[in-house]
């Protein structure tokens, strides 16, 4: 119940490797130079084959093992997030207003190291896929190398993704069946009514009283529409309108985010919001637009590959710090998208005390690289074993 010595040996370079992206962000699929550098290190590993492009930036990777088996899939998203960062490290960001702040960075680091460890000792049959994909926070870089046919090309058979969890005690590993990950959808209300004077509301059609109902009536779909035992989040975060304290303006806007767990519930809420808006423009007698952009579904854990990991983790930091049955988050992923097309797992290793992710203070902790890498070897090791 260890770290895999060899990983061990690679904590420095990994270190090295994660400061050297940290430097250096890259947003959505402009992850060219990120890409160039894990390109570099895997021709010095040695793997079989490299690809690129995909998703625009993204690397696929093969190392061939010893004889016949299943290709095994391991992901790391590389993009960074559009943030000043505030941390003050030597390594700190260089570019302005672009941030490693979700770890993306480390999670490229460790699959490197799995990559480098892997290369050398070939303990598996079959294949090991190394996944690097950009993309993952604007605009589903996953689900694009997904379309461009990533996983008939390879025959990957099942996929698995680590992140880091802030909070979480250093080291941890934590997964569970079924949904970890939220889907999440955006909707944007377009109220359109006839300004006028602050002081002369009837000669008006106000659509700021309008917004305020619609917003209020909203809330209803969690508490009156959906079973209470159905996880659901429906949050309005903006509403736009008006110019001055003593003008009724001609339009509003609001707009939210949704985050569900079972498609019938997604379902449920794009159809009552619907309703709810046509009702509440009918009654405040203005015009209005509901657009309702569905985003990544949810990540689902394979119940089977669950168990299966959840094994591995304790080979690799021991029974008492491995958690398999994590409470699912509301935030999102686009690892969903490989899970819809393959059986697989994601899960977190705890980062640690710290600043959450997506906050400008944020920052991977290097101790726990040789842990995430020796997970995504062993994985491989165990799932493909030599005869």
């Amino acid at each position: 119940m260890a770290v895999i010595n060899r990983i061990a040996g690679l904590a420095d370079e990994m270190k090295a490797w994660r400061r050297h992206i940290h430097m250096n962000p890259e947003l959505g699929r402009e992850c060219h130079e990120t890409a160039a550098f894990v390109v570099e290190r895997l021709k010095e590993f040695g793997v079989d084959e490299i690809t690129t492009g995909w998703a625009e930036s993204g690397v696929v990777a093969v190392i061939n093992g010893q004889g016949e088996g299943p290709a095994i899939g391991l992901r790391a998203d590389m993009d960074a997030l559009p943030m000043e960062e505030i941390t003050g490290l030597e390594y700190a960001s260089k570019t302005p207003g672009k941030m490693h702040a979700c770890g993306h960075d480390g999670h490229t680091a460790m699959l490197l190291g799995a990559a480098k460890y892997l290369s050398e000792t070939r303990n598996f049959a079959g294949k090991a896929v190394l996944i690097f994909q950009p993309d993952e926070e604007l605009s589903g870089g996953g689900e694009a190398m997904v379309k461009e046919g990533m996983m008939e090309r390879f025959g990957i058979d099942e996929v698995y993704a680590i992140h880091n969890g802030p909070g979480l005690e250093a080291g941890l590993i934590g997964t569970v069946a079924g949904p970890i990950m939220a889907a999440v959808d955006s909707f944007y209300i377009d109220i359109q009514g006839k300004g006028g004077h602050g002081a002369m509301p009837h000669e008006s059609v106000d659509p700021v009283v309008a917004a305020v109902g619609m917003v209020q009536a909203i809330q209803t779909i969690v508490s009156r529409n959906n079973d209470a035992q159905e996880r659901l989040v429906v949050s309005v975060t903006q509403i736009n309108t008006g110019t001055a304290t003593n003008i009724i303006p001609d339009s509003a806007r609001v707009c939210g985010t949704v985050r569900t767990f079972d498609p019938h519930v997604r379902d449920m809420v794009e159809k009552r919001m619907g309703e709810i808006v046509a009702g509440q423009a009918a009654s405040f007698g203005v015009e209005s637009v509901l657009q309702y952009d569905r985003g990544y579904p949810a990540t689902v854990n394979d119940a089977g590959k669950t168990v299966f990991a959840a094994d591995v983790a304790r080979e690799i930091v021991g029974e008492a710090k491995v958690m398999d049955d994590a409470k699912p988050m509301m935030a999102a992923e686009d690892f969903s998208y490989m899970l819809e097309q393959r059986p697989g797992v994601y899960a977190f290793v705890g980062n640690g005390e710290g600043a959450m992710v997506h906050h400008p203070a944020y920052d991977f902790n290097d101790e726990i690289a040789p842990i995430g890498a020796s997970f995504l070897a062993r994985l491989v090791e165990k799932a493909a074993p030599l005869s």
